[in-house]
């Protein structure tokens, strides 16, 4: 009925968000978007019938966490209507549902600032992880990779729109763990590949030439495309699909926003008959309405615990998709598992 955000500029200077700055905001902003989303779905009365209220309470920078998660309580509490913490990688993993109905299961490439993972998803609540990075997450690598090449931020556009301009052939960089079994990934090793590439191709002056930043970005793209690419198709041979099923895979977070990323797993999909499912370029990234979604499919599926419990939640920094198998307990914070 609505889908507000409201999106930072505040952490531009710093090149990279900046958990204080992002806490504070939130707490200015949380109620004003509450409100105008209320109100544009014409639910702002105090008697409109809400069923229930899901917010993210985790992982996440915690201090966010912290205010989205008391803002939901609040408002659940004043009510008395369910309050359902959601996880937000669930909302990752459903949020192509919001554009059209999917059956389960489906392979998962989430690909995020924070998260690089391949999970089976087989329903609601129920996931498992095939891999995972080792180290660093595709996001936080084109932010890092941004930031070493001066090109600013949000690094992910960024870098697309320098390399748009370059040369991916000019500088080669190395294929993360082609040797290793398995679905993992790594850039700790690629994003230093590229800071070596660019110190080296520095000018008289110290600095790097148009052209040369465009022709790095362009190659740490392709690698980082190549690897995702690489790692999900042994993903791809790993599921165990019902007979005569065609398999799915689903791309969400914010770097499945990535044009050249898009185009290896479009053509990865097509050479084996799987169909390809991204969302919306507005559901890719962090959203309200993706949490709100996972929030009616397990309120509709029963998936509810009182309210009493649910109020004495704590947020968790932390909380892997797969930790919790009957998809329904949050965990309890420091005391939850892999927390």
């Amino acid at each position: 009925l609505s889908d507000i955000i409201h999106t930072q500029a505040d952490h531009a200077d710093f090149g990279g968000v900046v958990p204080e700055i992002a806490a504070r905001a939130h707490v200015e902003k949380a109620d004003q978007v509450v409100a105008r989303a209320l109100d544009e779905a014409g639910m702002a009365r105090a008697d409109a019938p809400l069923d229930a209220v899901a917010a993210t309470a985790g992982p996440g920078l915690i201090g966010g966490v912290m205010v989205g998660m008391m803002t939901g309580k609040a408002i659940a509490m004043a009510r008395g209507i369910p309050f359902l913490p959601v996880n937000h990688l669930e909302g990752h993993a459903l949020s192509a549902r919001l554009a059209e109905p999917i059956d389960f299961p489906y392979l998962l490439l989430l690909v995020s600032g924070g998260h690089t993972q391949l999970l089976r998803v087989e329903g609601l609540g129920r996931y498992a992880r095939l891999g995972t990075t080792i180290d660093d997450a595709a996001g936080e690598a084109f932010d890092k990779t941004a930031k070493l090449l001066g090109l600013g931020q949000p690094g992910g556009p960024k870098v697309q729109a320098a390399a748009e301009h370059g040369d991916a052939a000019r500088f080669s960089f190395p294929r993360p763990l082609l040797k290793r079994e398995g679905c993992d990934f790594s850039f700790s090793g690629l994003k230093t590949a590229v800071r070596v590439a660019a110190t080296d191709a520095l000018g008289a002056d110290g600095t790097l030439d148009e052209q040369t930043r465009c022709d790095l970005a362009a190659g740490f793209q392709r690698a980082a495309a190549n690897h995702l690419a690489a790692r999900t198709e042994r993903a791809m041979m790993a599921m165990r699909l019902p007979v005569g099923d065609q398999g799915r895979l689903v791309v969400a977070g914010g770097v499945a926003a990535n044009t050249e990323i898009r185009r290896l797993l479009t053509a990865l999909a097509e050479t084996h008959g799987w169909r390809l499912l991204v969302p919306p370029p507005k559901y890719c990234t962090d959203n309200g309405a993706m949490i709100a979604l996972v929030g009616a499919e397990r309120f509709a599926a029963g998936l509810v615990d009182p309210l009493a419990e649910t109020l004495a939640l704590a947020p968790r920094a932390r909380w892997p998709l797969d930790d919790n198998p009957d998809g329904k307990r949050h965990g309890g914070g420091k005391k939850g598992p892999k927390a």
